[in-house]
């Protein structure tokens, strides 16, 4: 396994760094399977939020007698200085450790005043003074808000969406990182499922030095097949290159990556797979999402009751109450000629 100084620290992580998101998702027991498998097989960087349920309790329980082995982010939504301190101290009881090596500010609208006492940002420095944490760091999926934190000083790494459907505005975080010497640590390398070739999205961020790649993982065959292409990496070649070529044609426009800020819905709409439907239905094994159970769960976008709460949240700007309805006669029509026998 390939590591590297993070750049912005003295940390030396894996340059496949685990993403613990999705083990939210599994029972303690796989949970900790799972991990224990990514630390024998080199993966030494872990990256977990207080927003993710269990996610650090799961981590704490696998990997504590390992962790003067190990580098683990996590993230803190608070709002001001206590908040981010008790989430903290909640974070590191559960992770069963007296530090984390990074600290990184959720996804904050916009970025918190370093001058303000009781600020986000005050509330990392106060943590940093107790030896809680090593580094600051932030994420954000707003390109405008990562390029200043990346420029601003106050910011060891900075966290961004980044796969090979970023655009060329999206791939200046690249250079600003590099020129500011911060960490850049990619999140939604994959578009949160919607790339299907994990080679491809492998080879394309590798491509760039110092960029680190936080892969969500949930089974042991995603575990296996990253382990796999880092044993191995993948040249960008041009069979590649026509694969990402293909796919960003497919997906031009507005789309939703699936980043799951909209929710909780009121109306119990699940919108981060709603919104997304027509791109499962033709990127994967669409038989999963023609069943009685699932079309419910498609019609509850009947229900919306135009509150905005997801148009408000979503950091992409989509109008997402229209984007759900498209999607909704997309998938009706879709599984009318399912039924039908007209889609095999």
């Amino acid at each position: 396994m390939e590591k590297i100084r993070l750049p912005g620290t003295e940390l030396v992580v894996s340059r496949t760094a685990f993403g613990a998101l999705p083990i939210q998702r599994l029972t303690l027991e796989d949970a900790r399977v799972l991990l224990r498998k990514a630390y024998s097989g080199g993966i030494n960087f872990f990256d977990t939020a207080r927003m993710y349920s269990d996610s650090e309790a799961k981590i704490g329980e696998a990997l504590a007698k390992v962790r003067k082995d190990i580098v683990i982010a996590s993230k803190s939504h608070a709002g001001d200085k206590a908040g981010l301190l008790e989430h903290l101290e909640t974070s590191l009881r559960l992770l069963k450790t007296d530090y984390l090596d990074l600290l990184q500010l959720h996804n904050p609208k916009i970025l918190p005043d370093p001058g303000d006492p009781e600020s986000l940002y005050a509330g990392a420095v106060e943590a940093k003074k107790r030896g809680w944490i090593r580094h600051i760091g932030i994420t954000s999926h707003s390109r405008d808000n990562a390029l200043e934190a990346c420029r601003s000083g106050y910011y060891d790494t900075v966290q961004f969406p980044l796969n090979y459907l970023a655009t060329e505005e999206d791939l200046e975080l690249i250079k600003a990182c590099k020129e500011n010497a911060v960490g850049l640590i990619a999140m939604k390398g994959l578009a949160g499922g919607l790339l299907q070739n994990a080679t491809a999205a492998f080879a394309f961020l590798r491509q760039f030095d110092g960029l680190v790649p936080i892969w969500g993982i949930q089974r042991e065959s995603e575990l296996e097949e990253f382990l796999s292409l880092e044993k191995n990496p993948p040249q960008l070649d041009e069979a590649l290159w026509a694969i990402i070529h293909q796919d960003r044609e497919a997906l031009q426009g507005e789309f939703c990556r699936g980043c799951g800020y909209c929710l909780p819905c009121p109306a119990g709409i699940e919108i981060n797979m709603a919104a997304r439907i027509s791109h499962f239905l033709n990127r994967s094994v669409y038989q999963r999402y023609m069943t009685g159970d699932f079309k419910e769960k498609m019609e509850r976008i009947n229900d919306c009751i135009l509150c905005g709460h997801c148009s408000s949240h979503c950091p992409y700007g989509l109008d997402v109450p229209n984007l759900l309805k498209r999607q909704l006669t997309y998938y009706e029509d879709f599984y009318e000629k399912f039924h039908g026998g007209s889609v095999q």
